[in-house]
């Protein structure tokens, strides 16, 4: 059945024609341009004949669908206290918070949950909000106008930043590229002694140029939804002269869950645990993932306010994915250093049993080729 009712355009009111507006009444579908809405909730507002009713914490504001590689997409039910909880929390561990000072830019998908957590500390801290011209491609050209001094990103378009960074410099031969090669080498070796991402003299040689690239002001890089290499991140760091911290979570966990600390020289881990969730590790004995290893080792389960309560309209996936007592069950092992760093080393799900017995995890074989 035909649920869809009503239809919203945002670009070109000129183009909305009587002739469009007819072909969509026929299957009983009502187009407006958004103009129109926000003229008729300006009259409706002065007349003052609807109360408009403020969402609670718990109401659900949007349905996040996973992509449903091993099944049928399921619809995270992410409500206003989880993303707000979630936003929260990654901003409590920056060094320094951010303020109605800071800026962003918004080009990840509305429906990411890796946006909707970013999103969340725009409205509660007054963070500011620049959204993309619409070509990724293009992106440097968006950052260059808008200067954000906060640049969340994913992993695909780190590694195209520094491919691109990794070619020019490949390119530079004579006393450029001997420079060049001397710069690197300098602020690798100060990042790895725990030095920092800055250096007085190859910044302003080398490196002050490469940073402009972003807008010249950020003085933050978060990462996260899919793993990245960590020679990426070291290589990142030092070109763009700031941190770049890797975190984890899930659509089910509202994204941010766990966060590196700023300065950790380490790469390939993901931090520990962030205020808005609890983590607990589950063994898996057939595959020799044991908390009682010399370094703790399981699969991460989550429990927080951040943590989903279900899937929409599907209680068996949900009974799969939740504990009786609440615990979501990721599907990711990691094992835990003593500081509380946690790296994540494996998959629990969607292993299997070959006939001599030994478990094989698909994603393990995978990862070695790739």
């Amino acid at each position: 059945m035909h649920r869809v009712k009503n239809l919203i355009v945002y670009e070109d009111a000129d183009g909305l024609t009587q002739a469009m507006k007819d072909i969509c009444a026929e299957v009983d579908l009502t187009i407006y341009h958004m103009n129109e809405l926000i003229k008729q909730g300006a009259e409706v507002k002065k007349s003052g004949t609807i109360t408009i009713q403020e969402p609670d914490k718990e109401d659900i504001f949007m349905f996040s669908y996973t992509s449903g590689t091993t099944g049928d997409p399921k619809g995270v039910k992410l409500s206003h206290k989880m993303l707000i909880g979630a936003g929260y929390a990654v901003n409590s561990r920056l060094k320094k918070p951010v303020n109605e000072d800071d800026c962003y830019c918004s080009y990840l998908p509305a429906s990411h949950s890796f946006e909707q957590a970013v999103f969340s500390m725009v409205l509660a801290y007054g963070l500011k909000c620049g959204f993309f011209a619409g070509n990724v491609f293009n992106l440097t050209d968006d950052l260059g106008v808008l200067k954000p001094t906060l640049f969340p990103s994913v992993p695909r378009l780190f590694n195209r930043i520094h491919g691109g960074i990794v070619a020019k410099f490949k390119e530079a031969t004579g006393l450029k590229g001997m420079l060049i090669r001397k710069a690197v080498d300098a602020k690798m070796w100060y990042l790895k002694n725990g030095q920092g991402v800055t250096h007085s003299i190859w910044d302003r040689l080398i490196f002050g140029q490469i940073k402009q690239k972003l807008g010249g002001k950020v003085r933050a890089m978060i990462t996260g939804s899919a793993p990245i290499s960590g020679d990426v991140l070291d290589m990142l760091k030092i070109c763009f002269c700031c941190e770049i911290m890797e975190g984890y979570g899930m659509t089910e966990t509202s994204a941010g869950s766990c966060l590196v600390y700023e300065g950790d020289p380490l790469t390939g881990i993901v931090g520990g645990p962030l205020q808005n969730v609890k983590i607990r590790l589950r063994d898996i004995p057939e595959m020799g993932h044991l908390h009682t290893n010399p370094i703790p080792a399981g699969e991460v389960c989550f429990y927080g306010p951040s943590i989903m309560t279900g899937y929409f309209k599907n209680p068996e996936k949900t009974s799969e994915a939740m504990t009786e007592d609440g615990w979501l069950l990721s599907g990711d092992v990691c094992c835990v250093f003593p500081n509380g760093a946690m790296k994540i080393i494996d998959r629990a799900k969607n292993i299997f049993k070959l006939s001599q017995g030994e478990y094989i995890a698909p994603e393990k074989v995978e990862n070695v080729f790739i």
